[in-house]
């Protein structure tokens, strides 16, 4: 097969890749390291928000105030605890004890960095792991391109791609673990006109789809500006029986040609932005039989706290702009989007 970039070199479908021993930390700068916990036992978070965007120092940092919860729970099927944000760091049982008050159940947390995958299954395993809490693990597009070329971008050295693929293939047959993901391409950070880079991440989104199959656990993709691409590659490759596109960013017509295709749209607080238009109208042109809420905690905050930090307490907000979208009672919103995120994850009870 050829993409839309040229042509492609796949990872056998069904490979697993063995021992990956960590020789080197992940490519942000300055992660905490994972083997501290935060007081109430949980691992320390090994991220900041800053790290990945340093300009957002400047913002407002401290926390929304809490919504009306809401009528009926749902799940953020897609958050990021590994990352510290807010004036006040928040510590994983302070997160799930927000949400559940705001009427957010249950959540699942991602991994999607070495450090990151680690800290999730470590957090996932331990007999005091919250009942509320799974997880998923995969290596971000943008971190494959890293792990190809040996060194993030401050120049520390970093295990090659394999190595770290074989090291997700391990963890996500852990205790607690849901989905793999997120995987997929990313145009916007990393470029396809760089060979190398634009490789690693086929190769790395082929052996998640691949991973997913084999696992029988549903794919959740990272889909930035490479829509026609990520679409030709679950064709070609055959998409696992459940695919989430996370953090769905396409039109209506490429919400439909998603749909067509048996997978699902998850929305995050972008769905609330002033200039997503667009987005709202890929929504509107599917309805609710294949959608799904998330936070993409703590970025992407929806509006009215827009830079501000996030987490699941704070899907109230999600939830209101999606029910008016697709013309839905509040309540009932919220009671088939669980519906369709328990059946997608299979947990927790219905």
């Amino acid at each position: 097969m050829t993409s839309a970039t040229g042509p492609v070199t796949l990872l056998a479908p069904g490979t697993i890749l063995q021992g990956a021993e960590p020789t080197a930390r992940a490519s942000y700068d300055g992660p905490m390291p994972s083997a501290k916990t935060d007081a109430a036992g949980a691992p320390a978070p090994v991220h900041h928000r800053e790290q990945l965007d340093p300009r957002s120092s400047s913002r407002d940092r401290s926390w929304p105030p809490a919504p009306d919860p809401l009528p009926s729970p749902v799940i953020d099927n897609h958050c990021h605890l590994d990352f510290a944000d807010g004036e006040q760091h928040l510590t994983v049982p302070e997160h799930i004890a927000r949400a559940a008050a705001a009427g957010v159940d249950a959540m699942i947390t991602i991994g999607s960095d070495l450090e990151a995958v680690r800290w999730t299954a470590r957090l996932l395993d331990g007999p005091d792991a919250p009942a509320s809490l799974r997880g998923g693990v995969a290596i971000h597009p943008n971190e494959a391109a890293l792990h190809a070329r040996g060194h993030g971008h401050d120049g520390q050295e970093m295990i090659g791609l394999d190595e770290a693929l074989a090291e997700v293939d391990s963890l996500v047959r852990g205790a607690g673990m849901v989905v793999v993901g997120e995987s997929g391409l990313d145009w916007f950070r990393t470029s396809r006109k760089d060979e190398q880079a634009r490789q690693a991440q086929i190769d790395a989104f082929r052996f998640h789809i691949a991973l997913a199959k084999e696992t029988g656990l549903p794919l959740q993709i990272h889909d930035r500006d490479a829509h026609a691409d990520v679409l030709e590659i679950l064709d070609a490759d055959g998409a696992p029986e459940r695919t989430v596109l996370h953090c769905f960013s396409g039109d209506a017509e490429f919400a439909r040609a998603c749909v067509d295709r048996g997978f699902y749209l998850s929305f995050a607080g972008t769905v609330t932005f002033k200039n997503a238009q667009g987005l709202r109208g890929a929504l509107a042109e599917v309805g609710l039989d294949r959608v799904m809420v998330e936070t993409d905690a703590p970025f992407l905050t929806p509006v009215p706290y827009r830079g501000r930090p996030n987490s699941s307490y704070l899907i109230p907000l999600t939830m209101a702009t999606i029910a008016e979208v697709t013309g839905t009672d509040l309540e009932q919103a919220c009671r088939r989007i669980r519906e369709t995120t328990h059946g997608v994850y299979d947990w927790p009870a219905a």
